[in-house]
Order: structure tokens, then sequence, then C-alpha cells
């Protein structure tokens, strides 16, 4: 059996009171260390975990023996402990070399048996061997094994989105109490770097939060010596052998769950997948495996990627990720249906008029994830637009349970109506050389977007769902307008004015510029004669709540280690999404449809304007 720190126990009924282990909170920003119960406990403690660390540096040097297999070796070493029955102060003790040595074939129930089953994984357990820090050990050898590791590893960590995204969210919430002190991160690329680059890679945008920011630098310190670099090479299966080997060197023998972020292109998707499904997944736990969009360019690529993915991993085990769906305006969607009595039985064709979903973006935005994706309608359209009219507009769940939302999210996808072409309008933006943007644009590309969506069932039959959502716009605005029906019979609508459609109840989901909840409503204007207004009961975020709202990564990181897969696609819904779009992507291909164009910086396509003149719906005024 491969030897490891667990081996050594304490006298029974001890060990609970030598517990340092760490416990991942439930969105607790507290950690709470289990207590000594006596200076007798506590004495014995303190033997106990210098021992453990005695060990752990003991083991500090590994041999590869060709002809007996694998084996770690004691070495002489100098260690300084407390003595529980003598008063002696601390001194060097010399251990034989020949003690403690073990190979990875002496134990056929663990792990390393079967790697070193295959002389491949057995090289590659003995270079990740060779190659392990000293450091490593000795962060992780104190702690309670009653309490379950975490080891999260980002696949591509040197990319743009790793370094700019992942890395500062995962700090975030260990900043915040979120995951576990000894929690370890593990950052896979190709390059041969060593840990200490990395950790300059990814400091660089570390930050702490504003409302708390105690202990910084030592918070950042404490989450850099945990965080590691893994050299995958080119050959996937070598690389993920050696992965699964440095994580379980510091997991204890019980129960050990792993994440892996695979932030890497699309071509190389399904090769890194296999290989980590059969070399890096745990025995000892659950395993998540988070993927970055696109989810496929159309519905036979989808389908083909779905189910290549299913075949190695299960569904609960797949979380697909789109950082818009983390924003708070879209967690508040349900609460704002579903905890609110004001609003729950305004929330049907019987009262709202119209639905206008709008994100647009303004200059200096990134079009290259644009090129492989069917442009605008792959990347924004397919996953956030229609997950948001997903939660805006489904049946109430059963609970709030991952899966019991998804359900509802699939009975209200299967209800809407396959677009059609006249009820879309494409456009691209017109580019110059002056422009800082992407000029490689294919002439078929869309960066924008307009459509009208109607949902077939009995709560929104008739009511318009209006989607506006484009690149390189003269602002960025995210928001959702639900706007009401005009009261039947209005005895003051001579008072409002010749524009009676500025007289709609309407409330507004804010995201960008400002996020906030707004309600309008008629009111009379002070003073005399009767003159009507419709001003907008504002909730400002930033003027109510004095705290920092966390990044959308952070949000959706922390819903992967919960387990709480609501905000990401199942499979199913992913098929459903695409099979609303393909009309529109096919005809696109057929009749070589070229996108209107439109100048950069300026509102849109003029076509969306007529738009909203077949569904006797305006848009908002921008």
């Amino acid at each position: 059996m491969l030897f490891s720190i667990s081996t050594f126990s304490a006298p029974s009924g001890t060990i609970p009171l030598c517990s340092n282990g760490r416990r991942i909170p439930n969105r607790s920003y507290h950690i709470v260390p289990n207590s000594i119960r006596s200076r007798k406990a506590s004495h014995f403690c303190q033997i106990f975990h210098g021992l453990k660390l005695w060990i752990s540096e003991s083991l500090s040097v590994l041999h590869h023996n060709g002809k007996s297999g694998s084996s770690l070796k004691l070495k002489t070493i100098k260690s300084h402990k407390e003595d529980e029955f003598e008063e002696t102060s601390s001194h060097a003790r010399q251990v034989p070399e020949g003690v403690l040595e073990s190979t990875f074939s002496s134990d056929s129930n663990s792990e390393t048996t079967k790697a070193t089953t295959h002389p491949e994984a057995s090289e590659t357990s003995v270079e990740a061997a060779e190659s392990l820090p000293q450091s490593l050990m000795s962060n992780y050898v104190v702690g309670d094994e009653k309490v379950p590791s975490l080891c999260i590893a980002v696949i591509g960590a040197t990319g743009e989105l790793a370094t700019r995204k992942i890395f500062p969210a995962l700090f975030a919430l260990y900043y915040s109490g979120f995951l576990p002190e000894n929690v370890g991160i593990f950052g896979y690329s190709r390059k041969n770097i060593t840990d200490e680059e990395l950790r300059s890679i990814i400091s660089a945008t570390l930050t702490c939060r504003i409302d708390h920011q105690q202990n910084c630098s030592d918070k950042m310190d404490a989450f850099l010596s945990r965080t590691f670099h893994v050299n995958g090479g080119y050959d996937n299966n070598k690389g993920m052998s050696k992965l699964n080997f440095l994580m379980e060197q510091i997991e204890s023998h019980a129960e050990a769950n792993r994440i892996f972020y695979l932030s890497v292109p699309q071509d190389a998707l399904l090769d890194v997948a296999h290989s980590l499904s059969s070399k890096a997944q745990t025995k000892k736990g659950w395993n998540r495996v988070i993927i970055e969009k696109p989810f496929g360019f159309d519905m036979v690529s989808s389908h083909f990627l779905t189910k290549s993915l299913l075949s190695q991993f299960e569904e609960r085990q797949i979380y697909r990720i789109d950082h818009l769906l983390g924003k708070n305006l879209i967690e508040n969607l349900t609460v704002l249906r579903f905890a609110n009595l004001v609003f729950q039985p305004l929330w049907s064709r019987t009262f709202i008029n119209s639905v206008q979903v709008i994100l647009s973006e303004e200059l200096g935005v990134q079009t290259k994830r644009f090129l492989d994706g069917g442009g605008i309608i792959g990347d924004i359209v397919h996953s956030h637009i229609l997950q948001t009219i997903a939660l805006l507009a489904m049946e109430p769940p059963i609970s709030l349970d991952g899966e019991a939302i998804r359900n509802e999210k699939v009975k209200l996808l299967r209800s809407i109506r396959p677009l059609e072409t006249s009820d879309v309008v494409l456009g691209q933006y017109k580019s110059s050389t002056n422009d800082k943007v992407d000029l490689s644009l294919d002439n078929l590309t869309p960066t924008y977007f307009a459509g009208a969506l109607y949902i077939d069932n009995a709560r929104w039959d008739g009511v318009p769902f209006l989607i506006k959502s484009g690149l390189g716009l003269i602002k960025h605005c995210v928001e959702i307008r639900i706007q009401f029906r005009q009261v039947p019979g209005n005895i003051y609508r001579e008072h409002i004015g010749y524009n009676n459609e500025s007289a709609t109840n309407e409330i507004i989901l804010r995201d960008v510029p400002e996020e906030a909840i707004l309600v309008r409503v008629n009111n009379k204007i002070p003073g005399l004669g009767l003159r009507l207004d419709s001003p907008e009961l504002n909730l400002l975020y930033k003027d109510k709540y004095n705290v920092d709202v966390p990044d959308s990564y952070e949000h959706l990181l922390l819903d992967v280690i919960d387990g709480d897969s609501h905000l990401f696609m199942r499979s199913d819904e992913l098929a459903i999404a695409w099979n609303i779009l393909t009309p529109i992507l096919n005809e696109i291909k057929k009749n070589n449809i070229k996108p209107e164009l439109y100048e950069f910086g300026g509102r849109g396509p003029i076509g969306a304007y007529y738009l909203w003149a077949k569904h006797g719906v305006r848009w908002v005024e921008e």
C-alpha cells in the first residue's frame, strides 16, 4: 500500500479532538474549527500533529527501482518533536533508510495499484512523484479525514479566461470562506512552467473583496501556496494520470471530491474530456466537469458533442456554464415571481402585453468568439436569451431543487414556436480600420439579432417576447422589460396626453448600466390641475445594499460546488434550444442570407424598427 500520513493514528477516541479539518460552508462566510476540549487533549494533539509533520518531511525523497517497482524511501532527516512522556528538548532523529519502504503494487484495493498494472501509468506516476513539490505534502498533512477534501483543476490554466476570470473567482470564494482551507487548486496546461511561475501569472489578477479586506495578503499567500501547475504535455492520457497522482497526494482516505473546469478550445474538448474520464476521476467522492460555450454550432454538432460527453460522464456530472446566467438579475427572476404575491397573479397573458429582453454591447467587445459559433445566435441567443425567457415564463417548480427547475424550463422551451425568417432581423456592424475591433468577420456572421418569439401555452398564448441583442452598439445595456396591458375603460385617458403607451405599467429588471428593479406606475403630478406622469419606482442595489456584488463566475462556481444545477443547461434543454433556432440557421446557409449592415457605435439595423410594428410592440427608447 502506498505509504501515507493517515496510516498513523492516535489512540482510540482521541482523533476527533485533534481535528483541524475545515468543512465547506453552505454559503456562509464563517469557518469554525473544532474546539480542543481539555488541556490533556491539547497536549496530545501537539504531539500527534508534530509526528505527522515529521513523517511528511521524511517523505521528501522518492526513488524508482526498475526491478522491484516504484518505492518510497525515508531518508535521514532533522525534526523537532515534543515527547509525550519525557520533558526533553527538541532534537534530531535518525531513521534507518529501509524502515518505511513501500511499493505502489502492495495494496490491490488502492487506486494507485490500478495505475501500476499498466507500465505507462506506473511510469507517469513515478514521473509525477519525482516532480512533487516538497511543500505539497506538508500543506495537507493536518486535517480531519472525516471531512471530504476538494481538488479543483483548471484545464487550460494559462489561457486568458483562466487567468482573468476563473482563478480570481476561485480566490474570491477562498477569501470569503466558501472553499475549505486545505483545498487543492491545480492549473493544467501544455506549458513547461513551475508552480511559482504559474502563481506569478495568476497573482496579478487576484483582488480582495471591497467590503472585507482584512488579512488579504495572508489569504492570497495561502491560496497561492495551494495552487500547483501540472504540465500535461501533448499526451492527455499521461497528463491526466499525472494530475490524478498529484491530487491523490493531498487527499485523505476519506471522501474526496473533484471539479474539472475545461477552459480549452472546442477542437480539443472531447480529447481532454475522454482522457479526464478514464485517468483523473476519483472513486472516493463526486466528480463534476464544467464546460464552456459554445455547446456545438448547430443541432447536428451539438448532438454529437452531447452524445460524446454522455458516453464518458453522467448527466449530473456535466455543468455547461454561461457566465451571463450567473448575473444577479437572472437569479432574481424566480425570487420576484414566486416570492411576491403582488406579482404572482399578474404573470400571464391576462395582464401582460409583451416582454422585451435586451442585451446590447458597446465598443471594445472581442468578436473572435462569434466566428465559430454561428455568430451572436450561437453565442448569446441560444444560451443566455432562451434561458432567461425560460426562467421568466416557466410554471412554478415543485421546489428549488435544480432538477425541478430544469424540468419546468424544458416544458417552457418545448412550447416556443420555431423561429421563422419573417420574425427575425439579422445585422452585422460596419467597421473601419479606425475601430479597435476584429475585422475578420465572415459576411454571413451576424453580430446583431432581433426577433419575436411566441409561447404556445395557456399562460402566454399571443404574448410576443421580443429579443434584441447586438455588438458594437451605442451603449451597453442588459435589461428585461415586462409591459402590462392598458387599463380597461381608463377614465384618466384624456389626462395622460397624446402618447397613451407612455402610461403603460412596466416592470424593469436591469443589470447594466446600474443593477436595479424599477416599477413604472401612473401618478398625479403635484400642484393644481390634473396631470398624470409615469415615474419609475426605483430600487437601486448600490443605494439599498452596501455590499460588493460577486462576479458571475463566483456565483456559478459556488453553484457547482454546492451541486446546484438550475443555471446550467441540461442536454435536453440544449437540444430544444437548437430546435428553435435551426430554421433560421438553415435559411442563412441555404439562401445565403446576408445580415443588414449597421454603423459601428449606432443603434442597429433599421429593419429592427419595422419588426415592432408588425407585432404591435414599440421598442423601449434607448
